[in-house]
């Protein structure tokens, strides 16, 4: 029986290739000049492949607008959005006004910058977009979109409402500017809900002071939820408050709960609330429907 190879001495195993497999033969000098020239060969071909990898993107490298703009756009499709804003922002510089692909080049911009949670920027860049070219066809987009910019950063209606004035003016531009438009729907319906936004910001603070019994204070803000917001759910609900206070003892303000009644009853006529609220039987509630909220004092 022959022997385990592992009992073959060295010396005595088949070479591979001519060589012997023992780690004991001595290299060559040319072997070993034949091995440091491929590894600076090896080397030089990664030096020249992490170059060209990790090149950093410069707009000075394309000659021609076009070509800066597919670059731009490349480099957005690959969600490189830094370099792509950088393309779109030096096109926005250097393109004529009257340049077709300028209002694109102001549309992506804002759109890498708000890949790139930059919003401010972003709304600057659809803000001027629209301002700049109003008859454009993403002219009522960029209103869109820099509206509801604005409305992402005015995060909760207890914050300062700047951003939710700026926005207001956004929608109220494209549903007056463009009624025509597919997106004129669109912000109607953001309207009514920044509407409910800066209701509740005023009934909030309403319920503030009425949670601190100041409630001269809390009827003031209550009364302008309802000036101001009429359609929203807040108006209902500072109404009723409305009620509790007038009806307190020592307010005892009942003209003004009756007067508060008329109106919600006007406009609710079949709520729950509103009828327990004005100690209406529901039996009569019907009595009052369909009429117009008189405007409270």
């Amino acid at each position: 029986m022959p022997a385990p190879s592992s009992a073959i001495p060295l010396e005595s195993r088949p070479s591979v290739a001519g060589r012997s497999t023992s780690p004991l033969r001595p290299v060559s000098p040319g072997e070993r000049r034949a091995g440091r020239w491929r590894t600076g060969v090896g080397l030089a071909l990664l030096a020249v492949v992490g170059s060209a990898c990790f090149r950093p993107f410069n707009v000075r490298d394309y000659p021609t607008s076009v070509a800066l703009f597919e670059a731009g756009m490349a480099k957005f499709e690959a969600k490189k959005f830094g370099d792509a804003a950088s393309a779109f922002e030096r096109l926005t510089l250097d393109l004529p006004a009257r340049d077709t692909l300028l209002p694109k080049a102001q549309w992506y911009l804002g759109l890498a910058r708000l890949k790139r949670s930059e919003r401010l920027l972003a709304a600057q860049a659809f803000i001027k977009l629209s301002e700049t070219f109003p008859d454009d066809s993403l002219a009522d987009d960029a209103l869109l979109k820099s509206g509801r910019v604005y409305v992402e950063l005015w995060k909760t209606p207890s914050l300062d409402p700047q951003y939710g004035l700026l926005a207001q003016t956004q929608f109220r531009l494209l549903v007056g500017v463009y009624p025509d438009s597919p997106l004129a729907d669109s912000g109607k319906r953001a309207l009514k809900d920044l509407d409910e936004r800066f209701a509740s910001k005023d009934y909030d603070t309403g319920m503030h002071y009425y949670r601190r019994k100041a409630f001269d204070s809390a009827v003031l803000y209550f009364k302008d939820v309802v000036k101001n917001w009429p359609e929203s759910e807040r108006a209902k609900q500072a109404m009723l408050r409305m009620v509790e206070i007038y009806r307190l003892p020592f307010m005892n303000y009942e003209d003004d709960a009756r007067e508060v009644c008329q109106a919600l009853l006007g406009a609710y006529p079949e709520d729950a609330g509103v009828l327990a609220a004005c100690k209406i039987d529901p039996a009569d509630s019907t009595a009052t429907a369909g009429r117009r909220p008189p405007a409270l004092r």
